[in-house]
């Protein structure tokens, strides 16, 4: 096992109690939640998710890799099935789920150049060639944006978080020595996470006043703001726990993490809206898919991951 760190390790223990704490509340007032039932179900996906995420990235840096690419690859699957496809793609969509085996393969190996330019730049040639070779142009420009688009959201952007683990040491030519990016994943995870509860709870508290009432009725602007405010909070308090950001460099990160959250789960609600679905999935009981669980990370992991590198590494 990875040696964590005070830090890091310390991290883990105040999530357990707040796990703990979230489970006692719920199990007192049972009698008096409407939703019991399913908040219970929520609860155990949390104890769920958080408990093979933490092990998964503290065991070993290879394990924890091929933990995101799972993720990466789940997500994708979900993703695929949701959406419209054209029986001829069985190539195209072959070569995408390659991609995932490709992207984190080069996490693995470090190489920084090959990982931010190969989705966006050869696998953007390799699925136009092979959507070409399929011969059929119904629906064509149609097809290949819904496969790209898909391979940025579930690969490209799940993927940063990997290479986060590695962000500190990875220009240093010294190996493998992750300490620092343990803090770094474990930030942006619970504040992301934090904030979406913070705004869901803000919002069924305070919401008066809908902000993308075709999207998404239920997210107002009440639930906006209160999880901006709590999440510049959580993002000072933790970003001088876990990671070496200044405190006006947390606040910095807590704003673009509260928004980008929100845009990057609207825009889920927008193709799940589209396509006339409410969950992506339903591996996860109480929250659906693991798309609807990470739609928050997809906009807030690659800026989070290169806010960091210009400014810190």
């Amino acid at each position: 096992m990875l040696n964590i760190g005070w830090s890091t390790g310390l991290f883990l223990i105040f999530v357990y109690l707040l796990l703990i704490l979230a489970s006692v509340f719920i199990y007192r007032k049972k009698e008096e939640l409407k939703n019991y039932q399913e908040l219970k179900k929520r609860l155990f996906s949390w104890w769920l998710m958080i408990t093979i995420t933490s092990f998964a990235i503290v065991i070993h840096f290879y394990i924890a890799v091929a933990f995101f690419a799972f993720v990466s690859l789940i997500s994708l699957g979900e993703y695929i099935k949701m959406v419209p496809t054209r029986k001829s793609d069985i190539l195209p969509l072959l070569c995408v789920f390659c991609a995932v085996l490709g992207q984190y393969y080069f996490v693995v190996s470090q190489w920084y150049g090959m990982f931010i330019i190969f989705i966006p730049v050869y696998m953007y040639f390799i699925l136009a060639i092979t959507m070409v070779l399929t011969g059929n142009t119904q629906d064509f420009l149609k097809s290949i944006s819904v496969l790209q688009w898909g391979m940025m959201v579930t690969i490209f952007s799940v993927s940063h978080l990997s290479f986060l683990l590695i962000l500190p040491t990875y220009n240093n030519g010294g190996g493998i020595a992750i300490k620092e990016g343990l803090g770094l994943v474990f930030f942006i995870l619970f504040v992301v996470q934090f904030n979406d509860v913070a705004q869901y709870i803000g919002g069924k508290k305070l919401g008066r006043h809908a902000i993308l009432p075709k999207i998404s009725p239920n997210k107002t602007w009440e639930g906006f703001f209160s999880g901006l405010l709590t999440t510049l909070a959580v993002s000072l308090f933790l970003g001088l726990w876990l990671t070496p950001m200044s405190w006006s460099f947390s606040l910095i990160i807590g704003g673009v993490i509260a928004i980008s959250g929100f845009f990057g789960d609207a825009v889920i609600s927008a193709i799940k809206r589209d396509l006339g679905l409410k969950d992506t999935g339903q591996l996860l009981p109480g929250h659906g898919g693991i798309l609807d669980r990470i739609d928050s990370l997809t906009f807030s992991v690659p800026l989070f991951f290169h806010l960091m590198r210009y400014f810190y590494y």
